[in-house]
């Protein structure tokens, strides 16, 4: 090999720092967008969202090829990505920010923050029971009592005229549209977050912008464009990229369970902002949810296990994992991306499903 191993232990060390760098910028988004999503339509501020994620990210890709053009490079999207790739744009790109939007419109904020923890939990479910990831005891009564939380939140939210909480069904779907998007992004973590985020916010964006000019409605002052682009860059952008390493280096429901603190930080800035005073259910549904997020940062698991052979591409630097021949093509330095296969392994030490721990208990 041509560079000393990485530990073994560094994605224990990376993926948690990364979820929670990504809760903290989605967490500022609630409060912060709650006055925006107030003076314009949904269409308009989902599209100036996603549009504001995925255009800074191309600006961004083009200055990183300019200032470091030999820089080690991530694996680029393949064809059999795409299908993957569709869904996450669907469900994510399209469907969620619309939905959040007219959520907030008339939820107030620090609820609408502590409910977008049902991501979490939906996050969780759809890992666990249909794309088969491990689990125990710990995690699943954590999950419950997130879930106990958002539960509580969702029957005190404002209500419409027909008695259905419209505003607090619409974030839930929105929080659904994003946990299918968690999962099916798992499935192309090992390529290049910023190309996912970019190629995924700039159609999106422009679709969701289309439609609110087809439907008439009022363009945002410029002052406001720029607010709601920029706020997409940092609170979807770069929270995104932050939370498709995370899914790489610890799974998605553990990246889901840490990116659950995301909601504590906007409903704590949500407070500090305006002078909501919540409830006392505000205040149970809080303890819930932090009982459940406290559950999840405590996990701990390692056990004799066996890694059946795989090949694939990724950013990687040569630890136990990935002790593997190299051709003349190939990438110098590391970290280095390039096709490679790991023969089988047995082995035992402290690791989460991250994209080589896939295997039964």
């Amino acid at each position: 090999m041509d560079s000393p191993h990485a530990p073994v232990s560094e994605p224990l060390r990376k993926g948690p720092v990364l979820a929670m760098l990504a809760a903290l910028l989605f967490g500022v988004s609630t409060p912060l967008g709650k006055n925006l999503s107030e003076h314009m339509s949904p269409q308009w501020f989902g599209g100036l969202l996603c549009l504001g994620s995925g255009g800074g990210l191309l600006i961004w890709m083009l200055l990183r090829r300019i200032v470091r053009p030999h820089a080690p490079q991530e694996a680029a999207l393949s064809r059999k990505d795409l299908p993957f790739f569709g869904l996450s744009l669907l469900f994510g790109g399209i469907l969620a920010p619309v939905l959040l939007a007219y959520g907030l419109r008339h939820t107030p904020a620090s609820t609408a923050s502590l409910l977008l923890n049902l991501e979490g939990v939906l996050t969780a479910l759809l890992a666990w029971f249909v794309f088969h990831e491990h689990f125990d005891r710990r995690i699943f009564f954590g999950m419950l009592a997130i879930l106990g939380g958002a539960a509580l939140l969702s029957a005190t939210s404002a209500r419409s005229e027909t008695g259905i909480p419209w505003n607090a069904l619409a974030i839930a779907g929105a929080c659904l549209c994003w946990a299918l998007d968690n999962n099916v992004t798992r499935k192309i973590s090992n390529v290049d977050p910023v190309q996912i985020t970019a190629l995924k916010g700039v159609p999106s964006g422009i679709l969701n912008l289309l439609l609110a000019a087809s439907a008439g409605q009022t363009t945002p002052t410029p002052l406001a464009l720029l607010q709601g682009a920029t706020l997409g860059f940092f609170s979807y952008g770069l929270s995104l990229v932050c939370f498709v390493l995370a899914l790489r280096h610890i799974g998605t429901a553990r990246t889901g369970a840490y990116f659950s603190t995301a909601p504590f930080i906007g409903s704590a800035l949500a407070l500090l902002l305006t002078p909501e005073r919540p409830a006392p259910a505000f205040w149970i549904a809080a303890a819930l949810m932090a009982l459940g997020v406290l559950l999840h940062l405590t996990e701990e698991h390692n056990h004799f296990h066996r890694h059946e052979a795989l090949e694939h591409e990724h950013l990687h630097y040569h630890d136990a994992h990935h002790q593997h021949p190299h051709g003349p093509d190939d990438p110098p330095g590391e970290p280095h991306s390039h096709w490679h296969r790991h023969e089988p392994l047995e082995h035992a030490h402290p690791h989460y499903p991250d994209i080589h721990h896939q295997h039964r208990h």
